[in-house]
């Protein structure tokens, strides 16, 4: 491939609901271009861009790849991301690395979830845009659906740039707004045709929505326009490319990605309309001054670049994916990665082109590479040199909030499944491996139930381990509601010394629910000489790791020794000790014991049509809801308690309720006692495990 200048390149992220036809949109372009000679289908499981044995499986994209096409002079890193909420870590990721974004929209479906998140995020990074709208051949889609669905969405800033033109049902051809010509196809050839009729009146009201549009870049251009005088096909297109640029028009037009009509015009407004990265700002902090270093991807610069993803596969190994930010990168350059604060020199400088490397010499200031087997490198590092050392920003990446116990099916896999994992989490940073020592499990955190099962057919299939995932254990708590006095002699006589242990103590609650125990003695007389208490303060700490009740950890426990008495022979720390365990279980259990359940703050984020909804939901899963905020783009946040037990399945759940329009997120808040009938299911189901001994 071609070295390439900062003002010849063009980073643009595919974005749209899952379905709209974004990877066999990449299979248009690359046939287009030259990349391949025919164009893959994902039925077929043969596309440039999911070449990940699940994505081939699941005919879904999992990750984000990068395909690197030549049109007119220009590179167009096209990165084509995942439709479906489980994988949104690899949409931010790309976004993060873009500078436009193609909104790939279903002619047949319209406007889905997926459509207004991508919008949501390309007003975050502040991408310019442009909408694709894919599946014309088929006889229900509609062009004009799509347009009305977005200009009552978001506004006059939509601007149809093509019309299509059907006959018979059929898509043959289209009309270009701009200089109102028509085309239509003829097998490869596209050949000038005149205007129908009825697509008239709709021509006239683009080109008038253009005109003021255009009107609207300049004061003289505005006197112009009310002067009844028009403009130019080439004023058109300048002020249309300063307003892409900015956000304030975002060009929609159409086409057959199955037929490869409709992607030539699109690739050319990619390459007219979109910013090269030499437009773009990117700021870092400059270490050894300690001042903002205004990159901007300025080639002449100092060199840096930032890992905006980690490829880590099994078959084709690891890359680094690269955005260079500053200066250029070559093959055998030394770079410094300052969050790892290790040297490494690059032996070989690649493109990806989906799963294959393609080497490159060198890498300017905006373009997206990749390099191989840098060891200490991790997705959110900023590569630059020890002369000159350049720190980036990370970017943001949503937090998992679905979580699964797993098991290794085969013990002997632990460390494999372990270390695999990790291989899994340098890729992937939604996804997270817990070990959860104070309730004995270990943890997976996905985006979603989908994320992890991608997750454990990606441990069977790539790294040949095998785990199952189960609803993970709730951490309950054991505590006392009232006071006991008790006394407990422990006394064994087996020939020759004899064990002898006698302790009167009473148990209270504490009042503080974040200490297991506090142990205090009273004794007066000597009746338990004070070389014991250790021993006695040793049986409360075996006690508490398993309380009596369901033999979950204990919290919230005065324990006082009053009294007892010891035998100057046979008395011993063990004797004592056995003393108190069993004290403290006869203690316990007559001071009303109770189960606490953890309670988690709650925000669910989602439009205002269904917040009814939400809350009868919340309502039957013992949540408490404490209030409700409006938030931007027409939402509320709904602000609840509810107990940890009943977050299980939440994210399908509140998808479901919501059509994917939900979000939510949670942190720890505090314990509360569990209700009588959740208490009693909860103790009859821990005996059953402990009765098989399996309450692990």
């Amino acid at each position: 491939m071609n070295i390439y200048t900062t003002d010849k390149i063009r980073n643009v992220v595919l974005l749209g609901h899952g379905g709209a036809g974004k990877t066999s949109l990449v299979e248009s372009m690359a046939y287009l271009s030259g990349i391949t000679s025919r164009m893959g289908k994902v039925s077929d499981k043969n596309t440039i861009s999911d070449f990940g044995k699940e994505e081939q499986k699941r005919q879904i994209s999992i990750s984000t790849s990068v395909v690197p096409i030549e049109w007119e002079g220009c590179k167009i890193n096209i990165l084509d991301t995942p439709g479906y909420f489980d994988f949104v870590g690899e949409v931010e990721e790309a976004v993060s690395a873009a500078d436009a974004a193609i909104i790939v929209v279903s002619g047949k479906s319209g406007v889905e979830v997926g459509t207004q998140k991508a919008w949501e995020l390309c007003d975050k990074y502040k991408l310019p845009r442009m909408v694709f709208v894919t599946e014309m051949d088929i006889d229900n889609a509609s062009f004009k659906n799509v347009v009305e669905s977005m200009t009552e969405t978001y506004g006059k800033k939509m601007a149809p740039f093509h019309l299509p033109i059907r006959e018979n049902e059929k898509f043959v051809g289209y009309i270009n707004v701009i200089s109102e010509t028509a085309n239509r196809w003829q097998g490869k050839e596209v050949v000038e045709c005149a205007i129908p009729d009825y697509s008239k009146p709709n021509l006239e009201l683009y080109k008038e929505t253009l005109m003021e549009t255009v009107a609207e870049t300049s004061e003289e251009f505005m006197e112009r326009y009310f002067g009844g005088d028009t403009f130019s096909e080439a004023e058109i297109r300048a002020a249309l490319r300063t307003n892409v640029m900015d956000g304030s028009v975002v060009p929609m037009t159409m086409g057959s990605n199955i037929l490869c009509q409709g992607i030539y015009t699109l690739l050319d407004d990619v390459v007219k309309y979109f910013p090269s990265p030499e437009n773009k700002e990117c700021k870092g902090i400059s270490l050894k001054t300690n001042e903002i270093f205004e990159a901007d991807y300025d080639f002449a610069k100092a060199k840096s670049a930032y890992i905006w993803k980690t490829i880590v596969d099994p078959f084709i190994g690891k890359y680094s994916l690269i955005k260079v930010c500053s200066g250029v990168i070559k093959a055998d350059d030394t770079i410094y990665n300052k969050d790892k604060d290790v040297e490494e020199k690059i032996n070989k400088l690649y493109v990806m082109q989906g799963g294959k490397a393609i080497e490159v010499k060198e890498l300017h200031a905006g373009d997206i590479g990749a390099i191989a087997k840098l060891t200490a490198a991790r997705t959110g590092d900023t590569l630059s040199t020890k002369a000159n050392t350049i720190m980036y920003g990370k970017t943001d990446i949503s937090t998992p909030y679905t979580y699964k116990r797993y098991k290794a099916v085969n013990k002997g896999d632990i460390d494999k499944i372990s270390q695999s994992l990790q291989k899994m989490m340098h890729e992937d940073l939604t996804l997270k491996a817990i070990n959860d020592g104070e309730n004995r499990q270990t943890l997976l955190a996905g985006m979603g139930d989908q994320h992890l099962d991608v997750v454990v057919s990606r441990l069977l299939n790539e790294y040949k381990v095998e785990i199952e995932l189960s609803d993970p254990k709730v951490a309950y708590r054991e505590t006392i509601k009232k006071k006991s006095d008790v006394e407990y002699k422990y006394k064994k006589q087996s020939g020759g010394h004899g064990q002898y242990g006698h302790v009167k103590m009473t148990f209270e609650p504490s009042g503080d629910v974040e200490t297991a125990y506090t142990f205090d003695q009273i004794v007066v007389g000597g009746a338990v000489p004070k070389n014991f208490f250790p021993a006695v303060e040793k049986g409360l700490q075996d006690s508490v790791g398993k309380g009596p009740l369901a033999a979950y950890p204990v919290v919230g426990v005065k324990a006082t020794l009053y009294d007892g008495s010891y035998h100057p022979v046979d008395s011993s720390e063990m004797a004592f000790k056995m003393a108190t365990i069993q004290a403290f279980k006869k203690g316990f259990m007559e001071a009303t014991p109770v189960l606490l359940e953890p309670i988690y703050s709650l925000t669910v984020v989602a439009p205002d049509s269904y917040t009814g909804d939400i809350m009868g939901d919340l309502n039957k899963r013992r949540g408490r809801v404490l209030g409700m905020n409006p938030v931007a783009g027409g939402k509320t946040a709904i602000e609840a308690d509810i107990p940890m037990a009943s977050l299980n399945g939440y994210c399908t759940d509140l998808r479901s309720m919501t059509g994917g329009r939900g979000d939510y997120s949670y942190k720890f808040s505090r314990y509360e006692q569990a209700p009588s009938d959740v208490q009693a299911k909860e103790v009859a189901a821990r005996a059953a495990q402990v009765a098989e001994g399996n309450e692990e």
